[in-house]
This record gives C-alpha cells, structure tokens and sequence, in this order.
C-alpha cells in the first residue's frame, strides 16, 4: 500500500494535479553546498576508480573516532539500507528466525522474507508509549533466533527508546546469545539523548548512513559497525557485489563529518521546528506521541481505515502512509514532515479537515 500511495501520487502529478507529499522519507532540504564542492573536487583529482571494499580508510578512521571504536570495526557500505540488507544476509541466509518490533521499517520483513527467514513481530502501542515488553521480548526467542532488528530512533513513530528498555533488551540478547542489529539512523539528529548500542561492547551491530543526517538520500553511502570478523565477512561480500561506493562519495561524507556540528545542527533545528508546528497542528484532533526525532508522526484516529482514508486523502491534494505500511496500525497513518514548511502547514490544515 506504501508503493501504492506513492505510484498514484506520482501518476496525478504526472496529470497536473499538486500533491503536497508527506508519504515519503526523503527530505526536502538540500545537501549542503560544503558536501557537494567536496565530491566535485575529488572528482577533479581523478578520484573516481575502484577502491577498497572495506571503504576509505580516512573516512573509516573519522568514523571510528566519533564513535569510540577502532577503524577495523567499520565498513562503508553503499548507503544503509545496503548495509541492513548485507548483514541480514550473512546471519538469515542459512534460515531461522529474527525479531522485529512493530510498528517498523517495511524493508526488515521484506528482506527477511526474501532469504527465507522466519520474522517474529513484536507489536508495540501508542498507550504504552510504544515501549517494548521485556518479557514478550524473551517469550519470542527460541533457539533459532538469530538476530532483533532495533530502530531507535523509530520510523515511523520518531520515538527514541527508554535507556531502561535498551537495557533490557541488551541483557536478554546476551544472555540468550541473539545479535541485535541497531538501525541508528536518525540518532545523530534526534531531538533527545539517544543511547547507542555501542555503549555495550562490539557485541552488537550498528547501522547508520548520511541519507538523513546530512540530507544525502541520493548518495547512498552508509555504514556498519561491527566486530571485525564481521566487518571481514562483509567486505567479502561487497567485493563481489558492489565492490566500493565510489571515492568522491566517501571524501563527500568525510567532509560532511568535518563540518558536523556546523551542518547537522541546522538541519536538526529545522525538522524540530517542523515537528513542533505539527505537534500543534494535529493535537486536537488526533492522537500521537510528539516527535523525538525526524521527520515522522504517526497518528491515530479511533475507527479510522488508514488505507481507505489516505487513497481519499490523495484525491484532496495530499499524500500520506497507511498505519497498515508499518505493521498491524489500520488507525494510524504516517505523516513525513519532508516538503517546505508551508507545503506541510496546508497539508495538515487539509488532514484536518478530512477527519472533521
């Protein structure tokens, strides 16, 4: 339904009709000039061959730095969603089973399925805060458990998770033995603390990227961290699929990194400028946790179809994501907050009024 959504957006603006989009992550702002210039001159300086599967090692130690790890930890991979898929391969492929916290990114069961693994949805709820059940957690593993996908923070909901829940969940997966992969993403730009799984040793793996920090969507350029052995089997892997994301994209990002704290905080104070003003917006009529994190909210209405509501929603000039997208949330739907800010204003004023 996600795709549909999107597919019939695009076939009504192929017709003429405006659709203010809020049904897809890809942010509006644009990458930041310092990135771009960075690409082109190591484009200039011939940087454009095959490299090391492993990723530039100057990229990969700045990377190491940040995180308080050593570069043998990291690999670049060609964005991370790349770097999810890779690593699901390497630990689903020879079958059993990985738990995933509902509501959750489509692309985890979608891959899980198509190397034939077997997916555990733990469901999580907006009374609770979408926190996740402990006990739940450790009912679902069995001795085919091989891996829990965390999102933290969460697409769709921009919660970040409770320490105390991360906690739990760590100390389950150690005790049982199951790895868990972290999708990071939007921790870098969160609106709050948000606690890394590599605050517990190199048990675990980390999947971060770019696309959201810096507004590189296009770029595809990401990375995991991991033990070494796995980041050998990894680059392994890389070496006979895509080999290396090419140089004058890592030399982008390492110069992305260089200028963090200049780039990263302008882009993060916009989308909270944004979340505020749909906070506003929606919290009359509509019920949600508050954004902690770009760039979703995921809202509920009691007795709402969302896929019935948002085909119709489209038909009025404005796309948004079914609950049914991201898990059993018929509710709910999503809303991206990723087109000009007064694009999103009409947009919400139009929900609004859709659900009066």
């Amino acid at each position: 339904m996600l795709y549909e959504i999107n597919e019939k957006a695009l076939k009504l603006e192929s017709e003429g009709k405006k659709i203010i989009r809020l049904n897809i992550g890809d942010p509006d702002l644009a990458t930041p000039n310092e990135i771009i210039e960075a690409a082109y001159a190591a484009m200039k300086k011939g940087k454009t061959k095959y490299s090391s599967s492993y990723g530039e090692l100057s990229l990969r130690e700045k990377l190491a730095e940040i995180h308080g790890v050593s570069a043998d930890n990291v690999v670049i991979t060609a964005g991370s969603k790349w770097g999810i898929f890779a690593t699901m391969y390497l630990m689903l492929r020879n079958g059993g089973n990985v738990i995933i916290p509902t509501p959750y990114w489509t692309a985890y069961e979608l891959t899980a399925k198509t190397l034939g693994a077997q997916t555990k949805l733990l469901r999580t709820e907006l009374d609770d805060k979408w926190r996740i059940d402990l006990d739940k957690l450790e009912n679902l593993i069995d001795k085919e458990t091989r891996m829990i996908i965390l999102n933290n923070p969460n697409n769709p909901t921009s919660k970040v998770m409770d320490p105390d829940v991360l906690d739990g969940i760590v100390g389950i997966a150690n005790r049982k033995g199951v790895t868990i992969l972290s999708d990071e993403v939007y921790g870098t730009i969160a609106f709050v603390k948000t606690k890394s799984i590599l605050e517990y040793g190199d048990n675990h793996i980390l999947s971060n990227g770019f696309s959201k920090t810096f507004t590189m969507t296009g770029w595809r350029i990401g990375y995991i961290i991991a033990n070494k052995e796995f980041v050998d089997q990894l680059t392994r892997l890389n070496q006979i699929t895509i080999n290396n994301v090419p140089v004058f994209t890592q030399e982008a990002a390492l110069k992305a990194l260089e200028l963090q704290g200049q780039l990263s905080n302008a882009i993060k104070e916009e989308y909270q400028k944004r979340a505020k003003m749909a906070s506003e917006i929606l919290k009359t009529v509509l019920e949600f946790t508050e954004p902690e994190a770009p760039f979703y909210v995921f809202p509920r209405k009691r007795g709402l179809d969302s896929e019935r509501f948002t085909l119709d929603l489209l038909d009025k000039g404005v796309a948004v994501a079914p609950g049914t997208a991201f898990g059993d949330y018929r509710e709910h739907f999503r809303i991206s907050l990723t087109a000009p800010r007064a694009e999103i204003e009409a947009g919400l004023d139009k929900i609004c009024e859709a659900l009066e």
